[in-house]
């Protein structure tokens, strides 16, 4: 973690307003910044009586993308979600007038857990891999299947039509961050719309589900806390599973990836095993458009990781290395045109 980049927001004001709006703190308040993550800043704030967690937008001087960096949304879906079996932060308070420390920001539990970055799970017991991710799916299941009304997000995000407007929002977030032309990208700018499958009823989304937004509890394999929410909306739940399901299609030299690995060997379901563990939890029959969902993925991902490079190179990504995005994109694109021209064979 770093202090320096604390500097440009106003501790002073942090303070006061956490006095009057966090029942129970009580200042004075240290700061530092969590150095992970790619979007939206995460810091420690340490008061005289515990610590917790806070997520701002980027800074003033970043050029936001449309739609990005949408705090107050991460700040409602875990709030809903608090009484669910999705494990989250308990959130204390958000504000969204920038004039208070420079930027919108909320407040949530600092949650005590392990974060585990590599899905071959090095250093780790099989019958312990097995179970994180049993674990793991249980969890993203368990979100497909919360009713929406019940703890009203029924209007969290727009109705149907969810693979296209995706397609065509990171087409755009592509678009807009490009840095040199990548003609598997075009294309598959061009292939997508043309080939959407029909889509499933709508779910909460998390968008951005994968182990190293995950906390594990220290002494068990067991999920305390999803993070970064920055994504979630109502959506097609096959479209963020298959997102999760990402690493089986990637090679551990890209994102930490296991495709080629002895996954037997290790503990680690299939693919084919893990997405029949999936459709069970959801009582649903096993998808028949995967290779689609996989190939938008892999796209999806590829534009993500090049707006991650446009903002390296504007110094405004919250990550020290975020430039190193800009080795995925071509290697992603091209994995999910691939797919693309295996269906159209």
């Amino acid at each position: 973690m770093s202090s320096s980049d604390c500097q440009e927001l106003n501790v002073a004001a942090l303070n006061d307003y956490l006095e009057t709006q966090l029942p129970g703190y009580a200042g004075p308040l240290a700061l530092t910044r969590f150095a992970d993550g790619q979007s939206n800043p995460t810091f420690k704030l340490t008061s005289r009586n515990g610590s917790y967690a806070m997520r701002t937008k980027p800074g003033p001087a970043a050029k936001l993308l449309p739609s990005a960096h949408a705090i107050e949304r991460e700040y409602r879906v875990m709030r809903a979600l608090a009484e669910t079996e999705v494990p989250v932060p308990k959130v204390y308070c958000l504000c969204e007038d920038e004039t208070v420390i420079g930027r919108a920001f909320y407040v949530m539990e600092l949650i005590d857990g392990r974060v585990l970055w590599d899905q071959s799970l090095p250093g780790i017991e099989q019958t312990d891999r097995q179970a994180i991710y049993a674990e793991m799916n249980r969890v993203i299941a368990s979100l497909h299947s919360v009713d929406l009304s019940a703890i009203g997000l029924s209007d969290f995000g727009k109705p149907g039509n969810y693979l296209s407007r995706q397609v065509s929002r990171w087409s755009k977030q592509y678009r807009i961050s490009e840095t040199e032309r990548i003609d598997v990208m075009d294309r598959l700018i061009e292939w997508l719309p043309a080939h959407l499958p029909p889509e499933s009823t709508p779910t909460i989304v998390h968008g951005d589900y994968r182990l190293d937004n995950l906390i594990f509890a220290h002494d068990a394999p067991r999920i305390v806390a999803v993070l970064d929410w920055e994504l979630a909306t109502l959506g097609d739940p096959l479209a963020d599973f298959s997102y999760h399901c990402l690493s089986w299609h990637l090679p551990p030299s890209l994102i930490r990836g296991i495709a080629g690995l002895d996954l037997g060997a290790l503990g680690i379901p299939s693919e084919d095993e893990y997405v029949s563990m999936y459709c069970a939890r959801v009582a649903k029959p096993r998808p028949a458009h995967w290779d689609f969902y996989i190939a938008y993925n892999l796209f999806r991902a590829a534009a993500i990781s090049q707006g991650i490079v446009k903002r390296a190179t504007e110094g405004t990504a919250a990550n020290v290395r975020a430039i190193a995005n800009k080795d995925l994109v071509l290697p992603l694109a091209s994995a999910g045109w691939e797919i693309a021209r295996r269906l159209d064979r």
